[in-house]
């Protein structure tokens, strides 16, 4: 994201952005590998997107509304492997399975989202740096709590 918004990060002081935490289990997920027909990936298809961007919560709500028949903008990219989130039998599941509980309000059943979200028509790309330093902070907040998460799940 940072590179992405190098116009805006330059706007704010570096003491006042949140830390970088780097590349940690909780900011990590899985998603299959092979190339189907020649296209993009999952991961390629989400981080060149514009609409995307690369951001887990635009992804994670693609994927909610890959099991619920929805069109979104990874669609064809989560079509492709079709089969790959066949093994989870709901979203619930998926959820659940890669402990991202923490991204997914039950109660409201909806994604909590990093950046103001209005149905991929807002810019993935927080455009001021007040919104940017916001969405760095959701950001790092969502990775600690899953971070937590999945040590409590290897006690």
């Amino acid at each position: 994201m940072k590179g992405r918004a190098a116009k805006i990060l330059k706007e704010i002081p570096s003491e006042s952005l949140p830390p970088d935490l780097g590349y940690t289990i909780g900011s990590a997920i899985i998603f299959p590998g092979n190339r189907v027909d020649g296209a993009a990936t999952i991961n390629g298809a989400r981080g060149f997107h514009p609409r995307i961007a690369d951001r887990f919560d635009l992804t994670l709500e693609c994927i909610r509304r890959h099991y619920r028949g929805d069109a979104s903008p990874l669609s064809a990219a989560l079509q492709r492997y079709a089969d790959f989130f066949a093994l989870f039998s709901s979203f619930h599941e998926y959820v659940e399975f890669f402990l991202l509980d923490d991204l997914w309000d039950s109660r409201a059943s909806r994604i909590r989202f990093f950046h103001y979200f209005d149905d991929f028509s807002t810019p993935a790309v927080p455009k001021t740096p007040g919104d940017l330093i916001d969405y760095l902070q959701a950001n790092n907040e969502f990775i600690e709590a899953r971070n937590r998460r999945i040590a409590r799940s290897l006690e």
